[in-house]
């Protein structure tokens, strides 16, 4: 008997620790904040982009060894991205848009995110602040010319 009180109590316990799946509203909040990232950049809506981003936003993209540095970061601040949308780097008519924003995991106040779009995936980390997810860090990977999915 005292090992199948064991068994009950270990199951008990592993059910208790299991995380819940994340309810409607914060998946549609989580996405929200990924479709203001990409549609702000599309639509080159600065305020759109900032409202999506951390103000210590750390937003890289791998290089690797360069002869200026082992192991080479892009980085890019919160501010160059919101400049650079002001700028329309990536404005396009919206018959072409063509992205898609995944979440991957979600933990209390803290979620993965996977954006695609023809040039590019983003990997987010997000977190909640009061009811408002936003970009924390960002990872990307720039698609090669020749795997980009052609448009209309």
């Amino acid at each position: 008997m005292p090992a199948l009180a064991l068994l009950i109590a270990a199951v008990a316990a592993v059910a208790a620790n299991t995380p819940s799946a994340p309810d409607a509203a914060t998946l549609a909040a989580i996405e929200a904040t990924c479709l203001d990232y990409v549609d702000g950049q599309l639509e080159a809506d600065p305020d759109r982009v900032a409202r999506s981003l951390h103000p210590d936003l750390a937003k890289r993209r791998v290089l690797g060894d360069t002869p200026d540095e082992r192991l080479g970061l892009r980085r890019m601040s919160r501010e160059e991205l919101v400049e650079l949308t002001r700028q329309g780097a990536l404005k396009t008519p919206r018959e072409q848009w063509n992205r898609s924003c995944r979440v991957l995991d979600v933990t209390a106040d803290a979620a993965s995110v996977r954006l695609e779009t023809q040039w590019f995936v983003d990997y987010f980390h997000m977190g909640r602040f009061g009811e408002r997810w936003i970009i924390v860090n960002a990872l990307w990977y720039s698609k090669p010319a020749s795997t980009r999915t052609p448009q209309p």
